[in-house]
């Protein structure tokens, strides 16, 4: 498949607030037509990094580019992108027709060609038929939906999103999830998401830059940012990862030979050390995600290999089981997370047990 051209470039782009370096030299490109997250801790520089873009903040050094074209100098209402705030900044006296048509009425249209914009907004967001109702007798998730139809009104090449479903709560979130992946490939420009949930991330973006103090750490697709994260400070951000100490014995042709705590000496390929050759200062490890291993109850057999463990802890959420145990010739425990399948014990507290893991689901950190 042909990669889709570049919409943005970050070129060398540094930010300073007086003596606070807010951007480090954030180099990186996003694609036209992407689902593109920044994802990090408060304070990470994401959303500095997304009000760049929009030309609500100035840079200190290098070039935000648009469409190829430098946008150093031009105002935010010259740029082609537009924004939904966290806070959806939605005017509670005007009706949800005259929110959505605001920015449209300097540009000359005429009543009919404004009624059939601000109709064809509402419908694209799923809101047909509200044009006239009192913007403050909206839920949450609707007041959203507003917001991104006054946005997508004036078609932009770029709609920039600042955590725009953290005021919601948790059902009406991942449907709004699976609400904003529809209309990115409805309408199929860019969209860039600021958050912080690494599971909303996961969920809606084609790629995701992972952010650290004003530096992007590493710019993946979500598959390998979960299965193969280039430092232990990604893998613990994203998601759940255990870590157990490893000695590196040899390596060459690829292959790495390692010896790790609780699973002896393994052989790995050279990609499952994403983070290169340098060296930590807390020495090697080996990460694995909780669902990697699994407990092998009566009956089953590995199909890879198995070690011996014993549960110290049980956490039961329904449709999954966590399971802390630890396995023989560790000191701390791990977790792993078991499907709830129909007819499967959930096991004890104390209980001793198989488990089974694959070389290939190992993660290398020096």
């Amino acid at each position: 498949m042909t990669e889709k051209p570049t919409m943005i470039a970050f070129q060398d782009v540094h930010k300073y607030y007086g003596d606070y370096h807010a951007l480090r030299g954030i180099t990186a490109t996003i694609r036209a037509g992407e689902f593109f997250s920044l994802l990090g801790p408060s304070g990470c520089g994401k959303t500095t990094l997304l009000r760049t873009i929009a030309g609500f903040e100035g840079i200190s050094s290098g070039a935000v580019m648009i469409d190829e074209r430098n946008m150093a100098g031009v105002p935010a209402n010259q740029r082609p992108t537009n924004m939904v705030f966290q806070s959806y900044a939605i005017f509670p006296h005007l009706t949800v027709g005259e929110n959505v048509g605001f920015g449209l009425r300097r540009a000359g249209l005429s009543k009919p060609e404004l009624a059939t914009r601000v109709g064809e907004a509402l419908e694209m967001v799923g809101l047909k038929g509200y044009g006239d109702r009192a913007a403050h007798a909206l839920s949450g998730g609707q007041r959203q939906r507003v917001a991104l139809a006054r946005a997508l009104i004036l078609k932009p090449k770029v709609l920039l999103l600042d955590e725009p479903l953290s005021a919601l709560d948790k059902k009406m979130r991942e449907q709004m999830q699976v609400e904003l992946i529809r209309l990115q490939r409805q309408v199929g420009i860019t969209f860039i998401l600021v958050t912080h949930d690494q599971e909303e991330a996961l969920v809606m973006s084609d790629r995701i830059a992972v952010m650290f103090e004003g530096e992007i750490t590493q710019l993946a697709d979500p598959e390998t940012l979960y299965r193969r994260p280039n430092s232990r400070k990604v893998a613990n951000f994203i998601g759940t990862m255990n870590f157990l100490p490893a000695m590196i014995l040899a390596e060459g042709a690829g292959k790495i030979e390692v010896e790790a705590k609780g699973f002896g000496k393994l052989t790995l390929d050279a990609e499952q050390a994403p983070g290169g050759g340098q060296a930590s200062a807390e020495g090697a490890a080996i990460g694995f995600r909780p669902e990697t291993l699994t407990i092998l109850f009566d009956g089953q057999t590995a199909s890879d290999r198995e070690t011996m463990a014993v549960i110290e802890e049980v956490v039961y959420f329904g449709d999954m089981t966590y399971y802390d145990v630890k396995l023989d010739g560790c000191d701390a425990p791990v977790r792993i997370s078991m499907r709830n399948v129909f007819g499967r014990p959930v096991l004890d507290i104390g209980t001793r047990t198989r488990v089974a893991w694959s070389p290939g689901a190992l993660v290398l950190f020096r």
